[in-house]
Order: C-alpha cells, then sequence, then structure tokens
C-alpha cells in the first residue's frame, strides 16, 4: 500500500427517458461509499463521485482515473446504475442521458472501460459492480436492467485486475425493500453488505486486522444470499498475491504464556496453592496488555472446567470479572418516520473485556464503534415499532442490546401570534408625569441631590433633609456614624460608617482622605488566621498530589490504582474535590474564619478512611513479603491523604481559637443533629448487612473487602458525633456537608467488590447510599434555615 489509492464511485437514479426506471439505491450507495472508502481509519481512498451524469462525462472521468494511475496506485471503480445489452449482447452501463435504443451513443460501454482498465498502469485495479443483468424476480422490490448478458465475460483479460458483481448472469440486482413515500432510500442489498464489512471490519475473516480482496468477497456472497437468496454474487480475480483493500478494528488476541512459576501453581496439588493462582490470574485479566489477560482468561477457563468445586467456582468467579458487559440492556427511542434517533453504548471492564466489535440486525441500525463504545443511529419506519439488536461481541463472551424505534406523528408547528401594535405614548391633559424634577434614588426632601433622590430635586446619594449634601449626611455638620433611614436604604447599610462632609466647604478630594481616615480597623472576622491559611495550603497540595498519583503505577510496574483497587479511584476524586474546595474556602476572605476550617475539617473524617487503608496496606504487603513492589502512586496517594489528615487538625486548632465556638459543652441543640445520627446508623447498618450478604456468597472476598465495610460506617459515627457536640449550628453544618461528601466516595469501593460477585444482593449497599444522601439533603435543609435566621448567616 505505497502508492495512492483512488476510488471513482458512478451512481446513476435519475434518467431522463422515460424508459428507465428511477432508482432510489445509487445516491444511497454513493453516500455510504464515500464515508467508508475515505475514512482514514480503515481505506484510505481519495474518493471522486459521479452523480447522475451524462454518458460522455462518466466516460472521462473514467479515462482520468485508469490514465493517471501509477504501478503501485490501487485503483477502485464502483457502479452503481442500470445495465442493459444491446442486439448483439454488448454491456452498457446507463448514463443519466442515456436512450435503450441508442445505446452506442448514450451510455457507458463497458468494452470502453476495460480498454481503460488495460490502458492503465496501475497493477490492482478492483472493479464493483452493482448492477443487474436478467433474470428473475420477486415481487415487492425494484430490479435494475432487463435481458441476459455474461457480465465477467465483458472483463475477462488483463493483469492486476478484479471484478466482483452483485449477482450472476441470469439474476438481477436488488434494491432495498421500498420505503414509504417521504422515507429517504437505502443503500442496496450488495452495497450496504459491502459497507458494513468495510466499517465492522466483519469481512476480516482471519483477524488479522486487514481485509483483503478475498476475503471481502466471501464475506459479501454469504451476506447477499443471507439478505436475499435469489441474488449471487460473483467475481473474477486475476492477481498476484493478495490485495489489502482496507484496514480492519477486529484483531485476534493470541493468548501471552503463563509465567512458569505461577502454571506450577496452577497444577499444585495443594488446593490453596491453586486458589492463589487464581487471585494472581484474576490480577493479570486487569493488564492492559491484551495477550497477557486472553492468557490469565484461557488459564481460569480451564480451571472452571476441571479443577474441584471450590477452586473451580473461584475461577468461575474471577471470569465474570471479564466479561462484556454494556451500560444499557436495552435502547428505546422515538423519531418521526424517516428521521433519526441517537443514543449512546458504554463498555465497561477491564481493557480485554472492552475489546469488542458491534454487530447490527438490521439496516436500520447504524452503529458507530468510539473510544468508550459506540454510537447507534436508528431510523423510525412506517407508523409502529421497530425492533431489533445489536451483538456486542468480544474475546471474553459477547452482549446482546435490544434496540426499539417507535414512529410518532410529525409535530404541529403552533400558529404565529398576531403582531400587536405597540401603544402610543399618552399625552395631552389626562396625563401628567409627576413633579419631580432631577430625580434619582433614595434621598429624602434634600435639594440639590443626584443619587436616589425622593421627591427631592438635585438630590446627591441618600441625603436627608440636608441641601447640597454628599454622602449620606443626616441634616447635622461633620458627623462621623451617620446613617440613611433602613426605609429608604434598604437596611443593608445600616451598620456602615459615614461620613458627612460638607460638599461646599471641602473639595472632593478632600472628603475622600477624610473618609480614609475615619475608617475603622479591620475586624477580628476579616483578619488573617495564618493556622487556616497553612491548613488551607496543606489542603491544596494534597488535592493535587491525590489526583497526580491516580495516573501512576500502584502497585508492579503495570497496576494502576484502579486496576489494583476498583473503585478507589472515585473515592480518591471526591475527597480531592472536598479537599481543594475547603483549601480555597480558608483563604477567602469571608469564609477563613470558620466555614473555610469547618470544610476542612468535615473533609479529615473521609481523608482519614483512605490514609487507614493505605497505611493498612504498606503494613499488610510488607509483613508478607520483603519486596512490597509499591509504586510511586501508593507514595503519592499516602501523602495525599496524610496531607489531608494534618489539615484538618489544623483547621480544628484554628476553629478553636475562633470566639464563639464550643465543642463538647451543653446538651444538644436543635433536631438536626438527632436526625443526622439516626441517619449514620442507616448507613451503618447498611454497609454491615451488606458485607455480611457477601461473606455467605464469598469468605474471602469478604475478608478483603471489610476494610471499606467496617471504616466507612465507623467514620460516618464518628463525624455526626462530633457535629452534635459543635457550636455553633453554621460550623457544625458545614462540618457534616464537607464529611458526608467526602465519605460518599466510599461507595465506589464497596460497589466495585460487589459487581464482581454478581448473585450477591446490592439492598445494603443501597441502604448506605440513601443514608448518605439524607445525609446531604439534611446539610442543604439545615444550611438554608441558618441562611434566613435573622443571625444565622456565619462565616
Amino acid at each position: 500500500m505505497a502508492g495512492r489509492r483512488r476510488a471513482l464511485i458512478v451512481a446513476n437514479g435519475e434518467y431522463d427517458n422515460a424508459g428507465l426506471q428511477r432508482l432510489g439505491s445509487p445516491a444511497a450507495d454513493a453516500d455510504a461509499l464515500v464515508e467508508v472508502l475515505s475514512d482514514r481509519a480503515i481505506s484510505d481512498f481519495e474518493v471522486r463521485v459521479v452523480r447522475n451524469e451524462t454518458a460522455h462525462v462518466v466516460q472521462a472521468e473514467i479515462e482520468d482515473l485508469c490514465a493517471e494511475g501509477r504501478p503501485d496506485d490501487v485503483l477502485l471503480m464502483h457502479f452503481s446504475c442500470h445495465g442493459l445489452k444491446d442486439d448483439s449482447g454488448g454491456l452498457y452501463f446507463a448514463a443519466r442521458n442515456t436512450r435503450p435504443d441508442r445505446l452506442r451513443s448514450t451510455a457507458v460501454p463497458a468494452q470502453f472501460v476495460q480498454q481503460c482498465l488495460r490502458q492503465s498502469r496501475s497493477r490492482s485495479v478492483v472493479l464493483l459492480l452493482d448492477c443487474c443483468y436478467g433474470g428473475a424476480f420477486g415481487q415487492g422490490v425494484a430490479v435494475r436492467a432487463s435481458g441476459d448478458a455474461n457480465v465477467l465475460d465483458s472483463f475477462r483479460g488483463g493483469r492486476g485486475r478484479a471484478v466482483i458483481t452483485a449477482s450472476n448472469s441470469i439474476e438481477y440486482a436488488f434494491e432495498g425493500a421500498r420505503l414509504a413515500e417521504g422515507q429517504p432510500a437505502q443503500p442496496s442489498v450488495f452495497t450496504a453488505a459491502l459497507v458494513e464489512g468495510l466499517r465492522t471490519g466483519e469481512a476480516d475473516r482471519d483477524e488479522d486486522g486487514w481485509i483483503a480482496l478475498g476475503e471481502l468477497y466471501e464475506y459479501l456472497f454469504d451476506r447477499v444470499r443471507e439478505r436475499n437468496p435469489k441474488q449471487t454474487p460473483s467475481r473474477d480475480i486475476e492477481m498476484q498475491g493478495e490485495l489489502y483493500l482496507a484496514k480492519s478494528r477486529r484483531r485476534r488476541i493470541k493468548p501471552s504464556p503463563i509465567p512458569a512459576d505461577l502454571a506450577g501453581a496452577i497444577t499444585a496439588e495443594n488446593p490453596f496453592t491453586r486458589l492463589g493462582a487464581v487471585a494472581e490470574l484474576r490480577r493479570r485479566l486487569a493488564s492492559d496488555n491484551l495477550a497477557v489477560a486472553m492468557g490469565a482468561f484461557e488459564a481460569l477457563k480451564s480451571m472452571a472446567a476441571t479443577d474441584i468445586q471450590h477452586v473451580a467456582a473461584a475461577a468461575s468467579d474471577a471470569l465474570g470479572f471479564a466479561v462484556v458487559r454494556v451500560d444499557v440492556p436495552s435502547v428505546r427511542l422515538s423519531a418521526v418516520s424517516g428521521a433519526r434517533a441517537s443514543a449512546s453504548l458504554r463498555v465497561s471492564g477491564p481493557p480485554v473485556a472492552r475489546e469488542v466489535r458491534f454487530e447490527a440486525s438490521h439496516a436500520w441500525i447504524a452503529v458507530t464503534p468510539t473510544a468508550s463504545g459506540a454510537e447507534l443511529s436508528v431510523t423510525a419506519g412506517e407508523p409502529g415499532v421497530r425492533q431489533g439488536k445489536v451483538v456486542v461481541t468480544g474475546p471474553t463472551g459477547d452482549a446482546v442490546v435490544a434496540v426499539e424505534i417507535e414512529a410518532v406523528p410529525a409535530p404541529v408547528p403552533a400558529p404565529e401570534p398576531e403582531p400587536v401594535a405597540e401603544a402610543a405614548p399618552e399625552t395631552g391633559p389626562e396625563f401628567e408625569p409627576p413633579e419631580r424634577p432631577n430625580v434619582a434614588l433614595g434621598a429624602l426632601d434634600a435639594p440639590n441631590a443626584t443619587l436616589g433622590a425622593l421627591d427631592a430635586p438635585n438630590a446627591t446619594l441618600g441625603a436627608l433633609d440636608a441641601p447640597n449634601a454628599t454622602l449620606g449626611a443626616l441634616d447635622a455638620p461633620n458627623a462621623t456614624l451617620g446613617a440613611s433611614d433602613p426605609a429608604v436604604d434598604g437596611g443593608d447599610r445600616a451598620s456602615e460608617p459615614v461620613v458627612a462632609v460638607d460638599s461646599g466647604s471641602v473639595p472632593e478630594p478632600v472628603v475622600a482622605e477624610v473618609e480614609a481616615e475615619a475608617r475603622p480597623p479591620a475586624s477580628p472576622a476579616e483578619q488573617a488566621d495564618p493556622v487556616a491559611g497553612t491548613a488551607g495550603i496543606i489542603a491544596i497540595a494534597g488535592a493535587m498530589f491525590a489526583v497526580i498519583g491516580l495516573g501512576l503505577n500502584y502497585r508492579y510496574d503495570e497496576y494502576t490504582l484502579g486496576q489494583y483497587r476498583p473503585g478507589m479511584p472515585f473515592y480518591a476524586i471526591v475527597v480531592a474535590g472536598c479537599a481543594l474546595l475547603g483549601g480555597v474556602l480558608a483563604m477567602a476572605p469571608r469564609t477563613r474564619r470558620r466555614i473555610g476550617p469547618a470544610v476542612l475539617l468535615g473533609t479529615g473524617f473521609a481523608a482519614l478512611f483512605g490514609l487507614l487503608r493505605f497505611v493498612g496496606e504498606g503494613i499488610t504487603l510488607g509483613a508478607s513479603s520483603s519486596d512490597t513492589e509499591l509504586n510511586a502512586g501508593y507514595v503519592f496517594e499516602l501523602i495525599a491523604h496524610a496531607a489531608v489528615v494534618v489539615a484538618a487538625l489544623l483547621a480544628l486548632a484554628a476553629l478553636r481559637r475562633s470566639p464563639g465556638l464550643a465543642f463538647g459543652a451543653g446538651r444538644v441543640r436543635g433536631w438536626q443533629p438527632w436526625v443526622a445520627v439516626a441517619l449514620a446508623g442507616v448507613v451503618t447498618e447498611g454497609w454491615i448487612t451488606q458485607l455480611n450478604d457477601l461473606d455467605q456468597v464469598d469468605s474471602s472476598e469478604a475478608g478483603r473487602a471489610t476494610a471499606y465495610f467496617t471504616l466507612g460506617p465507623l467514620l460516618v459515627l464518628l463525624l455526626v458525633v462530633a457535629v452534635a457536640a459543635l457550636r455553633p449550628p453554621a460550623v457544625a453544618c458545614a462540618v457534616l456537608g464537607a464529611g458526608t461528601a467526602g465519605l460518599a466516595g466510599v461507595l465506589g469501593p464497596t460497589y466495585s467488590t460487589l459487581r464482581d460477585n454478581t448473585s450477591v444482593i446490592l439492598a445494603g449497599e443501597i441502604t448506605a447510599g440513601v443514608g448518605l444522601a439524607g445525609l446531604l439533603v439534611l446539610t442543604v435543609v439545615w444550611g438554608v434555615r441558618l441562611r434566613n435566621q435573622p443571625n444565622g448567616r456565619q462565616s
């Protein structure tokens, strides 16, 4: 494939002569072929399309393509039109101006095409003929041409050329089933199969990543015969070696051999040794190296089929980790007849489970693979419901997604409202504007006011009964703490110091200087606390370490945190987000005294879960081996969670320095702490119940996941106890919200543990999730009530 790849598509479906039936498929054939042939990831052809042109234009394009071909070029021509024969049996391709009684002068002779092919220097020329040449036809389909013509005989001879026809010499090439009026035409049976084979890679029979010409014909033969037994594609290929027309997304994954020590463990006499091998094989299933993952998959399949019941059950459970999973079992859409609706399919699981291909059951379901799965484009048919399916196939199994689309009536456009003439402004003696000259906003009975005067000419910025007043003067010279009436000013400035200066005696720059000198010193609530600021910086640094650690290897040189401990990245991201928010609030002027440190304190409860989990990991692996093989990802996550916990302790110290804060004194006030304690009990009951259910299914898995299901509820209980003892309520509410949001991240690793054990009932997990959601709702309700109270706004 060193030379150029050039394609010419001749699509003639419109004819000037009434004796030639109009064809709907050629236009659809051209559109579908252009998309797949020009796709650089598939065929990478330079495509030229000739639509509904006269015979001499088509001939010129054919001659240009062949004459400009170089030896290493790959040339491809596709004809989608009527095929006709003259009295002597010669074959012609119909153009827009073709007259059946004047074929030599108005149609494209097959002999002309053959001469162009012979004279081309290209050693690889492919001719695809989606035309019909005579024979029987079925009722209810459109057919192309009439009479018999031996097509392949018209193109025999030559070197390095191949001809594939949609049907043999005594058959018709069928268009797609006739569509209702107004619906878009569909590609013909032959071209639809051609496009599908190239786009999906199904034509790659040997799964070597390339679609050879021979493989393409075999696929077309089977697919066309499957959809229409009355149509038989034919071929005549005279080439040396294989010609590869396209790349394929399909590839056969060859399993990598199992290492000798692991292979020995698989065949060991001790069943516990074999159970250890199952655990290691399960980890290898998550590898990005698909060959390694497939080797583990094949070994697990063998153990599941031949080992004793206990080991076989563990192997079967490990295989369930790598089955093909699609996020939805069915897709239900609706659209106007002939219109399209779209949906997305997401494939989950380890990399080997996501190496899938998609096959639609009907032509009205178009599937486009994406990085995370596939995009469906479904066309609605006649009024009613269409039903089909998409089969998702991978090396570890397959899944079926049901597809259903309902054709709904077209919406009736709403009538446009009648224009309404604008009323002219009232004039005359019946309408008189109020006599308030030069009035602005807020001054009372003060002449010469400007900004906000009420019943006051020429007033300036809220003066009260004071001529020539400038900034909120109270009819008193040299006043210091004067404020406008709250009824006039809205009350928001009632506590702001205002300096009254006679603007007639002091120039404007002097007024500003006097105001600056009279400004009181910053209140304690506005002063920065270095302890809280330090806590904020440490928390932000910890959040950055947590996010960076997710992309690094956690253990060995191939497992990240998500691959080695599924679900933990979700928890780490949630805690990092809470820590980042708390760090910013701890340094913001309006929230750095109480709310910011309170958010950091709540986040500390959530970060304590990860810190204990990572420390335990290091201790456990260190006790079992001199080399834990923990990598940079582990170190980053450990440092990150330790930093957030330290920031929480500093935040607690900053809160203790804040006046008015009480911790652990007096009885619990309000109903909110009691509701929080009750919801914490719901969370605890849910996770403990779920751990018991898991233990009944897989005791070894339950033992490994005990830390998740016990640390989570314990920290939730400690959080609500601390909240119940905190004063004032605004600080307690902030601690509860941040702590609950962070601990909700524990749902990630707990659910990931259960996902691999499909027989486990998720009632406990749902109960815990409902309890955490209730705590978050309680935080919102509590915060709204505090904000609406006269003194409830705390900072």
